[in-house]
């Protein structure tokens, strides 16, 4: 089963970037570029693990995503997830050579993010877990 809806897959997948807000609503977003794979919505950050917003949705599990006029809750999960092949391609095929940075770098590599819609179980766990 899908845990996006098709019609918020279509936006993600024809969308450039997405805002996102890792923990509560008082913190900043960031717009960062976004993949959907077998109808999973990831993210990367380009600075690695350490990148401020990476570590908000490490340690929060949650968070808002904005795309257009869309707004979505979420939960965000950030284990098992680096150095797949197949986000690599997916990240490739949307953005081109400005996708270089999230593809080849390992420390990129592992900060990949999964988003799933708040309020759902996701292979029967919640996400960030």
């Amino acid at each position: 089963m899908t845990a996006w809806a098709p019609a918020d897959q279509s936006l993600f997948a024809a969308t450039y970037s997405l805002d996102l807000t890792a923990g509560n609503a008082d913190r900043p977003s960031v717009e960062i570029g976004m993949v959907v794979v077998d109808g999973e919505l990831y993210v990367r950050a380009y600075r690695g693990v350490r990148s401020i917003w990476y570590r908000a949705a490490r340690e929060h599990g949650l968070g808002t995503i904005r795309v257009g006029s869309v707004s979505r809750d979420v939960l965000l999960t950030t284990r098992g997830l680096e150095g797949s092949t197949v986000l690599d391609a997916a990240f490739r095929a949307k953005y081109g050579p400005v996708a270089d940075a999230l593809v080849r770098s390992p420390e990129a590599r592992a900060a990949t993010i999964r988003i799933d819609p708040a309020g759902q179980r996701v292979r029967g766990k919640r996400a960030g877990t």
